[in-house]
């Protein structure tokens, strides 16, 4: 259930702010066709504007062949801000200032003979310029907008050729720079090279010390001890392997000493011997074989071989002697080159103890100091070759051509928006004015704001039926009001009845006769009291004399009787006003109004009172105060909110009972709900008179 309340209020609330569109609907279009028709013509007066773009490739500034990358890596690194800082480059004033320069932009731009400050044609050129990243690639495009295509063409590609300029320029610039700081450091590092190379021949002569080279790249002392302890090891070497050699013949017999000659020395003489001893062993086998021992060839050959071995062993005797002469001589040698070394140990220690600390220290600052000149000298000649290395940080993809085609004003694009601002200004506008309006709008207000119910709806423009006829579309409103009138709390709508309204003008004089009208219509007997004694309105409706009526039967010059008068209605009487005497003081007399209005029902089923406005004028809240209930008119959207209120509040203030409330003169057309129910019953009559007619033909 709370569900469907709440899609029910939703609903309504909807078609509230619809209600309030439609009713506003000429204020609506009344803005949107000024915002409308505003936006046309300042498009049309708007200048053509034509749009050139130029696109350029943009790279970090490094050379396009790097002669040292064998010996020097360049990395290369995404940077994000890259792109951003050129696009503030491109626009910033150093650089437009030379387009404006080159291009001559501001006498083009100054009046004739005069020329635009460059202030001011930098402010224009910059406005004119839009710079942005195409999209997925690193490309920027350089766009201009100018009313001119050519110019917009030419200021294009010249800011292209001025940003790709002032790159090589400050990249060539950067490396001057470079190299003259380099140049610097090479004099003042040559310099101390100088000094550090005098220090060191100072600090040499001073202590006596004797190197080799000149500066001091050998010392004697260490050269000397590196050539003694070569000496050493060699002899060392020679008198270990002659040791060796000679334990090893010492512990050989005879015997084995023979068999082992040929791996113990390389004696020339010693390998011939042992070379014939086995010559003749291998004839004595092969005479061994064919002959017995006591043979003479046999005995020749073995005696030979004996004399062998005797001068071989008595060679090997005299090769160990010599052998023990040179391990003796050896070892002396070693022992003397031992001696002399320690010697030399001693004195070089002594040598380059604290005397020789000062040289060792300046020594090491020379080499310091030329390193870092050679570094100086390195960078120099690489820097330098590098600056005549072509280097292309800016490439221009595409040149900028003139567009014939201009780009603004859009006409269709500004006549759309202007539709919709001006739509949007209409309802914003009705919005606010509709805040402002207190006025009554719907039969909800009514109820809501007096706490009456709403007896009629009566629509625009309706005349007294008198004129219009009983058969008029209008006569169904006051037939339901009349039918509402006879449901209203009692259950009975006989007795007398004021119409009044809280201002003039409010449509309470129409309505009044109207609902007579209609009463009688219905068979009732009905009485039209016009008591606006200041403006009297029934008699001009009906068309008869108001010289005598409601006054005079007050002043009680004439019966009443004879002040009511017959209408070309049936069933309908009217009493005049009667004319309003000069003073008019005692004439709404509250007892002679009781007794008036007591007579009048008993004769009439019925009596309506047409009052005037209960604010500002008293004769109303008199008159009402002695009927049977008031019927308050409430003219659509008229009078705030406020004044309806207070009007209410002085019909309960008199203690009179307020019937109901007439929501009037409503304007069907700006109302979904009132057109929709004024139409269904204008329809619904209609269709109704023509089968009455129908029948009649029949």
């Amino acid at each position: 259930m709370s569900t469907e309340s709440a899609q029910q209020s939703s609903t309504l609330h909807f078609l509230d702010y619809w209600r309030v569109i439609r009713s506003r609907k000429e204020i609506v279009l009344a803005v949107a066709i000024l915002v409308v028709l505003t936006g046309t013509v300042y498009t049309l007066m708007l200048p053509n504007i034509y749009e050139s773009n130029v696109r350029i490739s943009v790279s970090e500034d490094v050379p396009e062949i790097n002669p040292f990358a064998g010996q020097q890596t360049y990395y290369s690194t995404y940077n994000p801000y890259f792109l951003r800082t050129q696009f503030e480059i491109l626009t910033s004033k150093p650089i437009l200032y030379e387009v404006i320069n080159r291009l001559n932009l501001q006498k083009e731009w100054g009046a004739e003979g005069e020329t635009l400050p460059r202030e001011v044609a930098h402010k224009i050129l910059r406005n004119s310029i839009n710079v942005f990243q195409q999209r997925d690639t690193s490309l920027i495009v350089v766009s201009v907008k100018r009313d001119n295509p050519d110019e917009a063409a030419d200021i294009a590609n010249e800011l292209a050729e001025v940003y790709r300029d002032s790159r090589l320029d400050l990249a060539m610039t950067k490396a001057r720079e470079a190299i003259d700081r380099i140049e610097v450091a090479l004099k003042e590092q040559q310099q101390r090279v100088a000094d550090a190379e005098d220090k060191l021949q100072q600090i040499r002569k001073e202590f006596g010390i004797a190197v080799l080279g000149g500066e001091g790249d050998v010392d004697i002392g260490e050269m000397q001890m590196q050539q003694l302890e070569g000496d050493r090891l060699f002899a060392q070497q020679q008198m270990l392997e002659k040791e060796g050699l000679l334990k090893v013949l010492e512990n050989l017999e005879d015997k084995d000493l023979v068999d082992s000659a040929s791996g113990l020395t390389n004696d020339q003489l010693v390998m011939n011997l042992i070379q014939q001893i086995q010559d003749i062993e291998v004839q004595l086998g092969s005479l061994s074989a064919d002959y017995g021992p006591n043979h003479p060839e046999i005995l020749r050959f073995t005696y030979q071989k004996t004399k062998a071995e005797e001068a071989l062993k008595e060679r090997l005797k005299a090769l160990r002697k010599r052998l023990q002469t040179e391990y003796e001589v050896a070892k002396k040698k070693f022992e003397d080159l031992d001696k002399l070394l320690e010697s030399v140990k001693a004195s070089t220690i002594q040598s380059q103890g604290e005397e020789f600390r000062p040289f060792r220290n300046a020594k090491t600052d020379l080499d310091t100091e030329r390193f870092i000149y050679n570094q100086l000298m390195s960078k120099h000649r690489q820097e330098l070759i590098t600056l005549e290395v072509p280097r292309n940080p800016v490439e221009i993809i595409d040149v900028a051509e003139a567009n014939r085609r201009p780009v603004s004003p859009n006409l269709f694009m500004n006549v759309l928006l202007s539709i919709f601002v001006g739509m949007g200004a209409g309802v914003g506008l009705a919005y606010f004015i509709e805040y402002l309006d207190t006025s009554i709008k719907t039969a909800d207000d009514v109820e809501r704001v007096l706490g009456l119910p709403v007896l009629g709806l009566i629509p625009q423009k309706v005349r007294p039926l008198i004129e219009e006829g009983p058969d008029s579309e209008h006569a169904e409103a006051y037939r339901v009001l009349r039918t509402n009138l006879a449901f209203t709390e009692g259950g009975a709508h006989r007795g007398a009845f004021c119409v009044l309204s809280g201002g003039a003008g409010e449509g309470k004089s129409t309505t009044v006769f109207n609902l007579a009208f209609v009463c009688a219509q219905q068979g009732e007997k009905v009485l039209l009291v016009d008591a606006d004694l200041r403006r009297p309105v029934q008699h001009t409706i009906l068309g008869v004399s108001n010289r005598f009526g409601l006054t005079n039967v007050l002043l009680r010059d004439v019966p009443v009787e004879e002040a009511i008068k017959a209408t070309s209605v049936p069933n309908l009487h009217f009493l005049p006003s009667g004319r309003l005497p000069r003073t008019s003081l005692g004439v709404l007399d509250p007892k002679r109004i009781g007794e008036l209005v007591g007579s009048l029902k008993s004769k009439y089923d019925i009596v309506f009172i047409d009052t005037p406005p209960l604010v500002g004028i008293s004769d109303s809240s008199i008159i009402a105060k002695e009927t049977d209930g008031a019927i308050l008119v409430v003219q659509y959207r008229k009078y705030p909110r406020d004044m309806l209120v207070k009007a209410k509040n002085m019909i309960e203030s008199l203690g009179v009972k307020a019937v109901g409330a007439v929501l009037n003169n409503i304007n069907i057309m700006r109302d979904d709900y009132y057109y929709y129910y004024h139409s269904y019953y204008s329809d619904y009559y209609r269709s109704s008179q023509s089968e009455v007619a129908a029948e009649d033909s029949v």
